[in-house]
């Protein structure tokens, strides 16, 4: 158990491989985000300074930098090293989600106002790009590097994912679901997204947005977040019920189930190497599992 956060722990993320090691980055509704050791799980910085809620964090590819979405109608950017507030862009509604583009350069986010914001922190200043689209509540956002350059994914109440051409700032695929989108999580190897929605974890081809397997689990009482191990073989879901499950991924069979929360599981995600997936909930408290099935490793 990792201990500090006061109230719901709503994001995780894991950070690449640096020359540092690997980072564990939390949001948490106690108006803060956190930064650990990828590994043990020690507690390195807080970053301090919304008025509300922080309901999404997302370290940049090198884990230098750190944005962070809240409640209290702002997005900010910190310095990861030295955990100094460097930019806060305002907004007109709750910001739910927020993310990187790959070169570090550019910070979107998305919320209740239901458009995507891409603000250039090399001119802090400046109007962001705005992309609108969705019909209701936008809860994820995802920067990736295409072929044709940077692409954006976003998803949320309206059961839609769509991804955007940042150069063209148009749309470029939509998929309709059955269910309210929670969480997307990509990959080791960037060719598969996992998707949240309703019922059912998806996988998904990440260029075309395909359907490649897709189990419906209604005993978790609304699958919140899943997220597949790095080798591909089993993935990992949490949602309403209070208990992570471990499930494989071609047959949906359940591996292993770990209890220990007392409330709602919000995320989820594995650590780098596999050895164990982390969680975080309505407790305020984040877990760390180890996969016991050996095969599975």
């Amino acid at each position: 158990i990792c201990p500090g956060h006061s109230r719901p722990v709503v994001g995780l993320q894991y950070s690449a491989e640096t020359e540092d090691g690997t980072f564990l980055l939390s949001a948490c509704h106690d108006k803060t985000a956190m930064l650990r050791d990828g590994e043990s799980g020690d507690w390195i910085g807080t970053f301090e300074g919304h008025n509300g809620a922080v309901w999404w964090a997302a370290l940049n590819p090198t884990a230098t930098l750190v944005a962070t979405a809240s409640g209290d109608f702002s997005a900010k950017v910190w310095n990861a090293i030295t955990g100094d507030e460097q930019y806060t862009f305002k907004h007109k509604h709750i910001v739910r989600t927020v993310d990187w583009t790959p070169d570090s350069r550019r910070v979107a986010t998305a919320g209740k106002e239901q458009i995507v914001r891409i603000f250039d922190i090399g001119k802090p200043d400046a109007e962001p790009d705005v992309l609108s689209g969705h019909e209701k509540l936008i809860k994820v956002l995802l920067c990736t590097n295409e072929p044709s350059g940077v692409q954006l994914l976003t998803g949320g109440d309206d059961k839609t994912l769509r991804t955007w051409d940042l150069r063209t700032l148009k749309q470029s695929q939509q998929l309709d679901l059955d269910g309210a989108i929670t969480s997307v999580a990509m990959s080791q190897d960037g060719k598969m997204l996992t998707v949240a929605a309703g019922d059912d974890v998806l996988f998904l081809d990440r260029a075309t947005l395909s359907i490649i397997r897709k189990h419906s689990i209604p005993t978790i009482n609304g699958v919140n977040s899943a997220a597949l191990h790095p080798n591909g073989r089993s993935f990992v879901a949490g949602g309403g019920n209070f208990w992570v499950y471990l499930y494989d991924y071609e047959t949906c069979e359940e591996l292993q189930c770990s209890k220990g929360h007392h409330g709602p599981v919000y995320c989820v995600r594995f650590g780098p190497s596999g050895q164990y997936y982390t969680s975080g909930g309505d407790d305020g408290t984040i877990r760390t599992w180890r996969v016991q099935n050996s095969d599975y490793l």
